[in-house]
């Protein structure tokens, strides 16, 4: 797929992130992979990215990352755009983006590397090269040490032909706004932090977020994206209230939770969810025990 053509495909919707599931002795599962694939894809997602953050991409070899993006694709099988998630450091990215690129991906999102606090110039580069490692269109993940100024987005943008879309991670709508103003329609823009900053996000003028909860219940995150996009309130607090910030809130109670949380609920569904690998932690007994009542609720949504 050409980059214009998938910064069309992404324009509005649902971007679902699929988990990576693990068996008990935490090698791949996938097989549990392919049988959540299937559940997500009964529903119109925009996109596929795996493996990418809620993939645990960084838990993952080289050798996994690529038997991951293959089972997605044969998966997938061209019913959306399947993306990959690549990281870590120069020569991994590289490696990774042109292993997908062979495979048959679709576009590249581009995590932060290793290093916390790099140097801009030292991001350029490294954004730069992952661009032009293949001919596919890029996106880029702004998240945890990685939120360069609107300055910085513009160079990129110049310096970077296949660059296609800015994934946001920071939920700060104001500085987002501030690189939306300097650099337009070059990028499409993308809301990344999480389902619960849908109604922020969409009140800035995004029209497409990447969902977590589209591993569980992708219905559920489809309705978030009308809701918002109609800008029906009422629906969209109900929604809010009853579902999605219920969830946040227990993701947000310790780090890795965000994935870890997400697993155990896929597996009180019925989904292929398994252990995380360290150093994320599984979910404490006592909180798998609330996520068990949470998804009693959410069962009816099917």
């Amino acid at each position: 797929m050409k980059p214009d053509q998938l910064r069309q495909k992404l324009s509005s919707g649902v971007i679902s992130f699929p988990l990576t599931p693990f068996k008990k002795d935490l090698s791949l599962d996938l097989e549990g992979h392919r049988r959540n694939l299937r559940y997500i894809l009964k529903f119109p997602v925009t996109a596929i990215v795996a493996p990418a953050g809620t993939g645990e991409m960084y838990s993952l070899s080289p050798e996994e990352h690529l038997a991951v993006v293959k089972a997605t694709l044969d998966e997938v099988d061209g019913k959306v755009p399947v993306l990959t998630g690549v990281g870590f450091n120069y020569p991994i990215a590289l490696q990774l983006a042109k292993q997908s690129a062979k495979a048959g991906v679709d576009g590249i999102l581009a995590l932060p590397p290793y290093f916390p606090q790099a140097d801009e110039q030292g991001l350029f580069d490294y954004y730069k090269a992952i661009g032009a490692a293949t001919k596919l269109g890029l996106l880029v993940y702004s998240r945890d040490w990685v939120n360069p100024s609107a300055n910085f987005v513009q160079k990129l943008a110049d310096a970077v032909p296949n660059l296609v879309a800015w994934k946001d991670g920071q939920a700060d709508t104001r500085r987002y706004q501030i690189i939306m103003d300097k650099v337009g329609d070059r990028l499409h823009w993308i809301g990344g932090a999480g389902d619960d900053a849908v109604p922020a996000y969409y009140s800035i003028g995004i029209r497409t977020f990447t969902s977590s909860v589209a591993v569980l219940r992708p219905g559920l995150s489809l309705q978030l994206h009308h809701a918002a996009s109609a800008g029906d309130r009422n629906t969209l607090a109900r929604l809010m209230r009853d579902y999605v910030t219920p969830l946040y809130a227990i993701r947000g109670r310790r780090k890795g939770y965000e994935v870890s949380a997400m697993k155990a609920c896929a597996d009180i569904l019925g989904l292929a969810g398994g252990p995380c690998r360290p150093p994320l932690p599984d979910v404490k007994p006592e909180e798998a025990k609330e996520l068990r009542a949470m998804m009693a609720k959410w069962r009816k949504l099917d």
